[in-house]
């Protein structure tokens, strides 16, 4: 094949050589296995940074794992909080580890922290699928999420608008006093 693309067809290996050298190229072995080998005329520098670049491109870039740490008695906006962070690092790729804390006397209602873990990963389950299922270790209980595949994603739990923040009117007039 010549430097443009093209096939020059079957010629011998001095030929090939020639007409490589005169277009100051180097004569590359693109599959020696085929019979006859097939043969490119190309820069053999730029030939092999394509290919570590595309071995790169191929390589898994791992995904990170970050943490959400729960306690049993969360508040409702906390939680919500804390979901919607999960979202967020679920639609970047990443996975994501539940770890839900107990403290003091809380340790006696474990059963409480495995319906808070459960209603967790119900929430989350329109963008993860559970990797490791949920697991009682000392005082921790800890559940490890996957993304799902970007197609598969549904969030159900997005930021509040930018003005749903803002104070709202009274509905009192000042002429009523």
């Amino acid at each position: 094949m010549g430097s443009t693309g093209e096939q020059l067809g079957v010629m011998k290996l001095n030929d090939a050589l020639r007409k490589a050298h005169g277009l100051g190229l180097d004569l590359v072995e693109i599959a020696p296995t085929a019979t006859p080998p097939v043969c490119k005329i190309i820069d053999f520098g730029k030939f092999r940074y394509d290919i570590s670049k595309h071995t790169k491109d191929k390589r898994p870039s791992g995904s990170k794992l970050k943490e959400i740490k729960f306690r049993v008695n969360i508040d409702d906006h906390d939680y919500l909080t804390k979901i919607r962070h999960g979202e967020e690092f679920l639609d970047r790729g990443n996975k994501v580890r539940v770890q839900l804390q107990f403290r003091g006397r809380e340790m006696a209602h474990q059963e409480f922290g495995m319906q808070l873990v459960h209603k967790v990963r119900d929430d989350l389950s329109g963008m993860s699928q559970v990797e490791m299922e949920p697991k009682i270790t000392g005082r921790n209980i800890t559940m490890t999420l996957a993304p799902l595949p970007a197609n598969r994603r549904k969030r159900r739990f997005s930021a509040p608008p930018p003005n749903a923040a803002e104070e709202q009117e009274p509905a009192v007039s000042p002429t009523d006093s």
